[in-house]
């Protein structure tokens, strides 16, 4: 009877409403931040641009995105961490869904990056801001199921944005992520702010959202640079291996030509998968590192069949990049450390910044991967990228401390 209550107790905490809102925010959230990536050749062909045009402009306008992640991470992360939880969970889900619906009339280039640059503040404070929320209102031991259910939920919004492209025009895919994103501020009505947030809203003397303050004190700066660095593997696959498979699958001399969209739409579908185990299995295990090693030693692996194995065939190929993304399913488990890791006044400022942060080494890993290309082979060039991302990856885990069952009640002084 007893058990029976329990599982019943555990099943109202992960199903309430702000564990729903926040991963059907989330998806809604990688709908929308993938978007352009998919629809970039229609719809910059639909505008008039030849095709070298395409190619520069289109990556100009990723560029602006970009940037407007990053700069979103800190404006969210500090309104996060100053008027609540749930403003920025509104703020951040208004301010895209209108950039998105406004995407769907854009007529010239310039204004494509505009509404792509607001559309990347606003897309950056939603994961963020929705695990600091679930870390905070869940029972400590149901933390890791939570925040995982939340992304693994919430990742499956690639495979909808793919499927959306092949069915829909892509001004009428833009309508529709934002469409979702107004119907999900409804469902916010009934969502509640974080009590422990509450506990310290009234102290005025507590200093709250302080972003610099993380580069203050060395001990926090560690903390800060680990919790980043554990997620360096994960968007050196989504940003190497998937977005360039179509250099690879040449490179492997692949006969069928490699699709990157359909490489991504993979990896994300075992992303999301991945999300979903490694919340059980930090569970299990009493350890958040251990389930963050495991998936990352498991990506490495498959990283090395993916670069040395000789995939011969697209569906192998294809294959293989669904267990990567598994692999890299710890994202959900990082970006909740992130938030473990730092005080009640600071928690929406380092969990909305981090994610970001690691979005923005993409530039890098990029910029080094092209100037590896110039001397060495796409193959070589990939592993060398690849070596550096999985030390920092790896140094980060096992440097960082262990947050499992760990109390959020606390300060940072």
């Amino acid at each position: 009877m007893q058990t029976t209550l329990n599982q019943k107790t555990t099943l109202q905490h992960l199903l309430s409403i702000p564990v729903i809102v926040a991963a059907l925010g989330y998806f809604v959230d990688i709908y929308d931040l993938l978007l352009f990536g998919i629809v970039r050749l229609p719809s910059l062909s639909s505008l008039g641009l030849s095709e070298s045009e395409v190619s520069s402009t289109g990556a100009s306008i990723l560029n602006w995105q970009m940037t407007g992640l990053l700069l979103g991470g800190i404006l969210w992360g500090v309104l996060g961490d100053k008027k609540g939880r749930l403003s920025v969970l509104f703020g951040s889900i208004l301010t895209y869904s209108i950039a998105n619906i406004l995407c769907g009339f854009v007529q010239t280039p310039e204004t494509y990056k505009i509404l792509r640059f607001i559309a990347g503040i606003g897309l950056a404070g939603e994961l963020g801001a929705g695990i600091t929320l679930v870390s905070e209102i869940l029972p400590k031991n149901l933390r890791a199921i939570g925040t995982s259910l939340v992304a693994g939920v919430g990742l499956l919004g690639a495979v909808v944005a793919y499927f959306t492209v092949e069915f829909f025009d892509w001004r009428t895919a833009y309508f529709i992520g934002g469409g979702m994103g107004i119907t999900l501020l409804l469902l916010r009505i009934g969502v509640f702010e974080s009590g422990v947030f509450e506990n310290i809203k009234s102290q005025k003397h507590v200093a709250r959202g302080n972003f610099f303050s993380l580069f203050t004190n060395r001990d926090r700066l560690l903390r800060y640079l680990k919790c980043i660095g554990m997620g360096v593997p994960t968007w050196f696959v989504i940003g190497i291996l998937a977005t360039f498979s179509n250099e690879f699958g040449k490179a492997l001399s692949i006969s069928e030509p490699i699709k990157p969209g359909l490489s991504i739409m993979w990896c994300y579908i075992g992303l999301s998968a991945g999300d979903l185990v490694s919340g059980l299995l930090s569970h299990w295990l009493s350890s958040r590192k251990k389930a963050v090693l495991l998936l990352m030693l498991f990506t490495l692996v498959c990283t090395l069949i993916y670069l040395f194995g000789g995939i011969q065939s697209a569906s192998a190929f294809y294959g293989l990049t669904l267990f990567l993304g598994f692999g890299i399913g710890y994202w959900a488990m990082f970006v909740t450390i992130g938030a473990e890791q730092f005080g009640t006044n600071l928690r929406a400022t380092a969990a909305t910044t981090i994610p970001n942060m690691v979005r923005g080494t993409v530039v890098l890993m990029t910029t080094l991967f092209a100037f590896f290309k110039s001397s060495f082979s796409v193959i070589e060039s990939g592993a060398l990228v690849g070596l550096i991302c999985f030390i920092i990856g790896i140094v980060s885990t096992l440097t960082i401390a262990e947050t499992h069952n760990k109390d959020l009640d606390f300060l940072e002084e």
